[in-house]
């Protein structure tokens, strides 16, 4: 997808080995844009923490705990179109803004919620972050994707993406330590407490361990809307920003199978990421006799891993074509998923926490691979790209489904297995397709 962009005249052709990465002249915005990485990664990775929180707070099922997961990523599925609509008036600024501002409102909502006392307002908060954080994504990565020369896209956006893992570390680091009590009552201790009639008590105080860092998130994220809505930014020309037409249709995707397969990809990589990571703590808790922060340092560890895997793979895309990595990523993965489901215990756990390495690359690699070529229907096809982040509202109650029926958590890794299997098959698909019929492979 040859893109030419007003950030500093028209691109003039050059050798790939010199082609620069970052938008020349213009890094304020997006620097900024980058640093919205990072706060949707504290976001995604803090619904871990609240999974197994809500888990013991409500006394709920596994299966029950993972809708805190459907709840956020639904919120994907339904903003991602609207999404997209409001970017071809308004273009990329207004999105993001727009996307922050109903983040924040989100978080801000977790407080009601916690003052309830009840499990449903909580999940209405989920699906209004995941509902900002989906109009955020469904702008920011195709901005960074063609904010600079096309031929970069993919190193591009994986750089920007390299500042999601340090975001989910942090979400997961301040749960550990600010949302998990380190309490822990045993069954004797509970009926003790029911018995004095303190059980209820406590049950309500951890509940409203959510509350400050919720509220502080919050703040935050509507500081960082203020900024990005006073801060000027370049066009860029495929936007046809206030030209009022020529923005291209759904309909003309219809005829565009590439994208809808990359949709499918992403659907299966995000579904397989967030049940891998959203089963771990109750996986551990189950096969092994850590507390729940000790296991969420494994869950640490996992995205430790996710930020190394970025910052070591990103700069080998010169060398080895994107496409052909995600493939042997996809299948390196699927295979740690076994090991889970055989293995169950500390081995199964730390094939999890090396998984994060493989996974570095997929989102934004398929990302990327599914936009080349899509031309004035980018933004559309973005906002499909992010509506298959609804696989993380499908793959974790499933997996919980299946722990509830066998009474294992360990059979439940199948789920995130075949989602990473569906991976594979893409980047193989996208290595064989852009070589035999694109001419350079990406």
């Amino acid at each position: 997808m040859q893109v030419s962009t007003s950030i500093g005249g028209s691109v003039k052709p050059a050798s790939s080995e010199k082609r620069p990465v970052f938008p020349v002249g213009h890094l304020l915005p997006f620097v900024l844009v980058t640093v919205l990485f990072f706060l949707w990664g504290m976001s995604n990775n803090l619904t871990d923490i609240l999974v197994q929180q809500f888990r013991k707070s409500f006394e709920l099922s596994q299966f029950s705990a993972q809708l805190v997961q459907t709840a956020n990523f639904f919120g994907y599925f339904c903003m991602a179109i609207p999404a997209a609509l409001l970017m071809r008036r308004w273009g990329y600024k207004a999105g993001m803004v727009t996307g922050l501002v109903i983040f924040g409102i989100g978080m801000v909502l977790f407080w009601p919620a916690a003052v309830s006392g009840k499990y449903a307002p909580f999940l209405i908060a989920l699906f209004t972050v995941g509902s900002g954080a989906s109009i955020l994504e469904t702008a920011a990565n195709p901005f960074i994707a063609q904010f600079g020369d096309p031929v970069t896209s993919e190193q591009r956006l994986n750089f920007s993406q390299s500042f999601n893992p340090p975001g989910t570390i942090t979400g997961v680091l301040i749960g550990t330590y600010f949302i998990f009590s380190g309490i822990e009552p045993n069954a004797a201790q509970i009926a003790a407490m029911k018995q004095a009639g303190t059980y209820q008590a406590y049950l309500h105080t951890e509940i409203m361990r959510v509350v400050p860092t919720y509220l502080s998130f919050g703040a935050v994220v509507l500081l960082c809307a203020l900024i990005l809505s006073r801060t000027k930014f370049p066009a860029i020309q495929i936007e046809h920003e206030g030209a009022g037409e020529d923005h291209g249709s759904f309909g003309e995707l219809l005829g565009q199978p590439l994208i809808w397969i990359a949709v499918a990809a992403n659907f299966c990589n995000v579904g397989a990421q967030i049940s891998s990571w959203s089963s771990l703590i109750p996986y551990m808790k189950q096969y092994t006799v850590v507390s729940e922060r000790t296991a969420a340092h494994y869950l640490t560890a996992t995205l430790i891993a996710l930020a190394l895997g970025r910052f070591i793979s990103t700069p080998l895309m010169r060398y080895v074509r994107p496409s052909l990595m995600l493939g042997a990523y996809g299948v390196i993965n699927a295979a740690l998923m076994l090991v889970a489901v055989l293995r169950p215990g500390l081995m199964g756990a730390w094939a999890v926490v090396v998984s994060g390495f493989f996974l570095s690359i997929m989102f934004p690699t398929i990302f990327a691979l599914g936009l080349k070529g899509l031309g004035r229907n980018t933004k559309i096809g973005g906002s499909l790209l992010v509506m298959a982040i609804v696989g993380g509202a499908i793959f974790p109650p499933v997996a919980g489904l299946i722990a509830r029926h066998t009474g294992s958590l360990a059979l439940g890794y199948v789920v995130p297995m075949a989602g990473f299997v569906g991976v594979a098959a893409y980047g193989f698909f996208q290595f064989t397709q852009r070589t035999l019929f694109s001419g350079p492979a990406y």
